[in-house]
């Protein structure tokens, strides 16, 4: 049996802990034969390959008395780099205690489980049922909205080094005032509202104008500017921060895709350009 998890990319712009995309970019898991004690055979440095794994505790959290398995896990999703790495860990791990456990989880269930584990639903969500997902989490209440993505290119820039989403959240401040709070709430409800609406150019004025994280966090990642400004230059709908970052994504026009590419790689910055495209299944499953 395999476990396929996109990437994801959140936040976009003011739909901080609340709005989320699946991309392409993805989690494997591949569930081989049963063991007295588990194993998980990755490439991955410093990451545990027993019981202490997090797609193992995860599990067992979900379902404590799971049979042990050997597990080959496999990852194009850059660790530590604002693209849901370890969201998609938590939610491989409730799925495979879903399929090992034979309990029948709804999507709705998975969401409400990652969500208590992760502390915020938006990686989380489109984790688990692709495309692009607002979402809530008040009162230990989690509520999800599914909808698709209008057509565009997603450009991420994913410099070479992590950036932690301790680190990250440590710059952001205690409060804001009432009246700073609703007018960056209003920027939100525009941004979600024109991208609901297909309406990139008004969305991707309104996910650069977000003021709950961006200003605070775009000063710990030096690339942001120049790609900023090169992609006005070119015709970007927006430039923002995916998740925490570091990754920087660029929302463009499909027409302008390979103008953006060639531009950014001309920066000469410490990092790699990557293509994606919109993920529209979330979690897959495959039996052998």
């Amino acid at each position: 049996m395999k476990i396929k998890i996109p990437a994801t990319s959140a936040n976009i712009g003011p739909g901080f802990d609340s709005v989320g995309v699946a991309l392409s970019k993805y989690l494997t898991i591949e569930v081989l034969a049963p063991r007295e004690e588990w194993l998980v055979e990755h490439n991955l440095e410093f990451v545990p390959s027993d019981k202490h794994n997090l797609l193992i505790k995860t599990a067992l959290k979900v379902k404590s008395d799971l049979p042990p398995h050997h597990i080959k896990m496999t990852s194009d999703i850059p660790l530590a780099r604002g693209l849901g790495s370890s969201s998609s860990v938590i939610v491989a791990g409730i799925e495979l205690a879903n399929q090992l456990g034979n309990l029948q989880l709804t999507a709705d269930e998975k969401l409400r489980l990652a969500t208590q584990i992760e502390g915020h639903p938006d990686n989380v969500a489109p984790a688990i049922y692709g495309n692009l997902v607002i979402s809530s989490y008040v009162n230990k209440q989690v509520a999800a909205v599914v909808t698709d993505f209008p057509p565009a290119s997603f450009i991420a820039f994913i410099p070479n080094y992590p950036l932690r989403t301790s680190e990250s959240r440590g710059v952001l401040p205690n409060q804001l005032s009432y009246k700073k709070a609703v007018a960056a709430s209003s920027v939100a409800n525009v941004a979600i509202a024109a991208l609901l609406t297909g309406d990139l150019i008004k969305a991707g004025k309104a996910i650069e104008s977000d003021s709950f994280h961006e200003p605070f966090r775009q000063k710990l990642v030096r690339e942001f500017y120049p790609i900023k400004q090169t992609a006005k230059e070119i015709g970007a709908y927006a430039t923002y921060l995916s998740g925490a970052g570091p990754t920087v994504m660029v929302l463009a026009p499909k027409e302008k895709e390979a103008a953006l590419i060639g531009a950014i790689q001309a920066l000469d910055l410490d990092g790699q350009v990557h293509v994606l495209q919109v993920d529209t299944k979330g979690i897959q499953v495959q039996e052998n």
